[in-house]
């Protein structure tokens, strides 16, 4: 997994009509998103990027230090029908949920990652693959983690649509 950072003063100004996120929160996408996103209204921006209809949904998360670098993570996923319990130990929230993601069928790799702190909230966009498919999604939450979660179970509903 290759993690890219980028920050809102790192992207361009873009048109609000052109941009969908500038228009609604004052910041540029991603330049790729952003041009894929191009003339979209928020409403359907949101639908598309951060579906809430797909098989996964994200339930409670929480994080334990176990040692220097290793956590043991614990969440609730609804997947289908099904809601279960999962954990993974990791040296981060990202490696955990891509193990849990990839335990219950779908293998995603995260190839572009970019944050935007909106107010306050965090919004995540990431590129993600999987069988060599290529799309984004996103995720916003109260934190960054929060958001990164979000944007994965996004990216997994995309990928493995309903």
């Amino acid at each position: 997994m290759s993690a890219n950072t980028s920050f809102a003063s790192t992207f361009p100004s873009s048109a609000p009509a052109t941009d969908p996120f500038a228009a609604r929160h004052g910041k540029s996408l991603p330049s790729e998103l952003r041009t894929e996103a191009a003339g979209m209204t928020w409403n359907a921006f949101d639908t598309v990027y951060a579906p809430s209809n797909g098989p996964f949904r994200l339930g409670s998360w929480s994080e334990t230090k176990t040692g220097p670098g290793r956590w043991d993570f614990e969440a609730t996923l609804g997947i289908g029908e099904s809601i279960c319990k999962t954990g993974a130990s990791a040296p981060g929230p990202v490696a955990a949920m891509t193990s849990m993601l990839y335990d219950a069928g779908c293998a995603m790799e995260i190839l572009s990652f970019h944050q935007h702190e909106i107010g306050h909230r965090t919004a995540t966009f990431l590129l993600c693959e999987s069988a060599g498919i290529r799309l984004w999604a996103m995720g916003i939450g109260e934190s960054r983690t929060e958001s990164t979660l979000r944007a994965m179970i996004s990216g997994a509903n995309r990928l493995r649509p309903a």
